[in-house]
């Protein structure tokens, strides 16, 4: 069974530092999901098409999007932002 790591870009870590113990709870709930299978039919994952192996994760009101690097067994979170920001 593969596990896959993951990696946060300084934004988001800024973004996660500011969060409630309950956000983070959840959000790290979805993480753990996601590192053992990403793509998991019971998270919020949409693929995004203009771009390979890159997805968005919903949770509550925030989008990340993230990239899957299969040869490193790595998720590369590189932007999150509120509902309807993020696509800009």
């Amino acid at each position: 069974m593969k596990v896959y790591s993951y990696k946060f870009t300084k934004q988001i870590e800024k973004f996660l530092s500011k969060q409630d113990k309950k956000f983070l709870k959840l959000f790290f709930d979805k993480l753990e999901i996601l590192t053992l299978n990403p793509f998991d039919n019971d998270l919020d994952i949409v693929p995004l098409h203009w771009f390979e192996n890159n997805f968005r994760l919903r949770i509550w009101k925030y989008r990340f999007l993230y990239e899957i690097k299969n040869d490193e067994l790595r998720i590369y979170f590189y932007k999150w932002w509120s509902r309807g920001d993020v696509y800009k």
